[in-house]
């Protein structure tokens, strides 16, 4: 009897270490809510520093396209510099050289040929090619018997594009 009432008593403390061990593990109702509440706070944290990180994100980039307009035309300014340099320095000579002057003219215009190429500015010289309204205006048409009909025989006026968009059509003379 004595070894039924040890297995007996083995029996009892292994279910009151179970009980026990069963309480542990399961949490109450309190604290399946206090765990809840730590786990909105966190998400509403992250919910909270999200929303802050994006409306930097739109500040910076809103920041950077108003740097982007309003220092849009540096670049070319700082290529048209040198052009008003050589136009005043014709003014103010008084030497009366015409051919002096002429040379001046021309490096103006070799230099603003530079400044326009560096900024993607691209004069349309259409003369020899079909018409394109898109590209040209026809200002007056004349008759032509060395080239077809709606071919482009003379420039009125220069037209010009910038990065492939027209800033100025070419005024044309075309066959008919």
């Amino acid at each position: 009897m004595t070894e039924q009432n040890n297995e007996q008593i083995e029996q009892d403390i292994e279910n009151t270490q179970e009980i026990e061990t069963a309480a542990e593990v399961e949490p109450t109702i309190e604290d399946l809510q206090n765990e809840i509440e730590d786990l909105k706070a966190q998400l509403q944290d992250q919910e909270l520093r999200m929303a802050a990180e994006r409306q930097n994100a739109a500040r910076r980039l809103q920041e950077e396209v108003q740097k982007t307009h309003k220092y849009a035309g540096a670049a070319f300014a700082k290529e048209m510099l040198p052009v008003k340099d050589f136009l005043e320095m014709a003014l103010k000579d008084q030497s009366g050289n015409f051919e002096a002057l002429k040379m001046g003219v021309e490096m103006t215009l070799k230099q603003l040929t530079t400044a326009f190429s560096n900024v993607k500015v691209v004069e349309i010289d259409p003369v020899g090619q079909p018409f394109d309204p898109n590209l040209h205006q026809a200002m007056k048409k004349e008759k032509s018997d060395t080239v077809e009909t709606n071919t482009v025989i003379a420039v009125m006026q220069k037209g010009y594009t910038l990065n492939d968009r027209i800033l100025r059509p070419a005024l044309v003379v075309v066959a008919e």
